[in-house]
């Protein structure tokens, strides 16, 4: 079955001379947990795919169907409290509260959800990410590959359906670069968790289990990577 559904999305910013085509007739579709790389240059579209999908931004036309829902047949009400429900967000530069330390960012959309955290899925999400000895720790005091491990674990903790990543190993080394992989891949499977990642780089893309390339607004399906 699949959890996420595009269908023919066109998206132009501005008009007349000005206006830039960012996709054009954007179509695929992703079963419930499979780990999907989008790959393309900068300004090629790949950004705008990840808001459209994520119902940051609005399609001039199209679909995206989201575990049989559309969502952008939703009042802005409704798809607010979908999309903090049903969609995690991995950005490149974490996005942590700097006054709140690792666990009380974990469960910070819980909180904003007015929903009691799980405790033991807390514990079991902090010992997956390696950072039970951090818990207590503020954003200032952890290293760059931390913080983005507490970004994913905040992301996992209302076990959604979707999980979206924004160049999650854009501002890591290599070791940690592959440390935030291996942690999403393992969501992917563990949780049955679908993840739509964005990254420019081909090497971190052949860890997905199929990689799809936007170039000048079109889009290409590579297929399934090997292994």
């Amino acid at each position: 079955m699949d959890l996420l559904e595009v269908k023919s999305l066109n998206k132009t910013y501005g008009s007349g001379e000005a206006a830039v085509r960012a996709l054009t007739d954007v179509s695929f579709s992703v079963p419930k947990g499979e780990f999907v790389a989008v790959i393309g240059e900068s300004g090629s579209g790949k950004s705008t795919l990840l808001n459209l999908i994520g119902g940051l931004d609005i399609p001039d036309s199209g679909k995206v169907i989201i575990d049989g829902r559309d969502i952008f047949a939703m009042k802005e009400s409704k798809l607010t409290i979908f999309r903090r429900r049903n969609i995690g967000f991995v950005f490149q530069s974490f996005n942590l509260i700097p006054e709140l330390n690792v666990e009380q960012n974990i469960i910070f959309p819980l909180l904003l959800d007015h929903r009691r955290p799980d405790m033991e899925y807390l514990e079991e999400l902090l010992s997956v990410l390696g950072l039970e000895d951090r818990r207590k720790h503020l954003p200032g005091q952890l290293s760059g590959g931390q913080q983005q491990r507490a970004a994913i674990g905040r992301a996992l903790i209302t076990r959604p359906a979707l999980i979206l990543a924004d160049e999650p190993t854009g501002n890591l080394d290599t070791k940690n670069s592959g440390e935030v992989i291996a942690l999403l891949k393992e969501a992917s499977k563990k949780y049955e968790q679908t993840i739509i990642m964005i990254t420019h780089n081909s090497s971190i893309a052949g860890a997905a289990d199929r990689v799809l390339r936007v170039s000048d607004g079109i889009l290409a399906d590579y297929g399934r990577c090997r292994g």
